[in-house]
């Protein structure tokens, strides 16, 4: 039989052997834990990198996120930049507002000069760059006519590079027009269009190059205008 004395020493080993047991539990516990808890945030969403916020290329057919095609999309230069959008803007504004801007004393030379100056100048432009002609400048002169016109660029339309034919960089976009016109000294009548404008590159200006006359009426055009 055993002595009481090692019995005691039985009974101590064992419990020395069963904590040391639970002290291994409760640390390899607490490390998983904790290796779950990063893998898994408490919201459910995934953590946003700098990268993935940056990431701004197109989906492929295979539904991953391309990034090489970012880099590719951000290597490519914008036809026109901004500043040259807002010049070409500025002459398509300046130029249709002063279309639809004259007196009954104006002269053709003298008043579209300043205007085919925002133009490229070519026959058509000095063509369409005109006084009201026919009956309607007769009733103009008679009545001693205003017309104050005023142009605001909408929209752009058409913002394109044409290599093939290489007239180069265009851009076409919406101006609305109200002029308003007196006789004798009183506002008799408001007219308000809405033009597709076009103007490209000439001696490193953005110019007037075309503008569509359809519903240009007797303001500032030809009664032939629109046909």
């Amino acid at each position: 039989m055993e002595s009481p004395a090692e019995n005691k020493r039985s009974a101590a080993l064992a419990l020395v052997v069963m904590g040391l047991l639970l002290i291994g539990a409760l640390v390899v516990f607490t490390v998983f834990d904790g290796e779950a808890d990063a893998k898994d945030p408490s919201d459910g969403k995934p953590a946003a990198t700098a990268e993935q916020g940056n990431n701004t290329g197109t989906t492929g057919g295979d539904g991953n996120t391309g990034t090489q095609q970012t880099g590719a999309s951000a290597a490519v230069p914008p036809i026109v930049t901004p500043e040259e959008l807002a010049e070409a803007h500025e002459a398509m504004a300046a130029y249709m507002a002063g279309l639809g801007t004259y007196k009954y004393t104006d002269q053709t030379g003298t008043w579209a000069k300043p205007l085919l100056e925002l133009t490229v100048s070519d026959d058509q432009m000095i063509r369409q760059t005109a006084l009201p002609t026919g009956k309607d400048w007769a009733t103009c002169r008679a009545a001693r006519c205003t017309s104050v016109g005023k142009a605001t660029v909408v929209r752009d339309a058409l913002i394109a590079d044409d290599l093939a034919r290489g007239s180069g960089r265009m851009v076409s976009s919406v101006v609305s027009l109200t002029s308003v016109r007196s006789e004798n000294g009183k506002q008799t009548r408001t007219e308000n269009n809405a033009w597709l404008v076009s103007s490209r590159k000439d001696g490193g200006k953005w110019k007037v190059s075309a503008f569509d006359l359809h519903g240009l009426g007797n303001v500032g055009a030809s009664d032939k205008s629109g046909e």
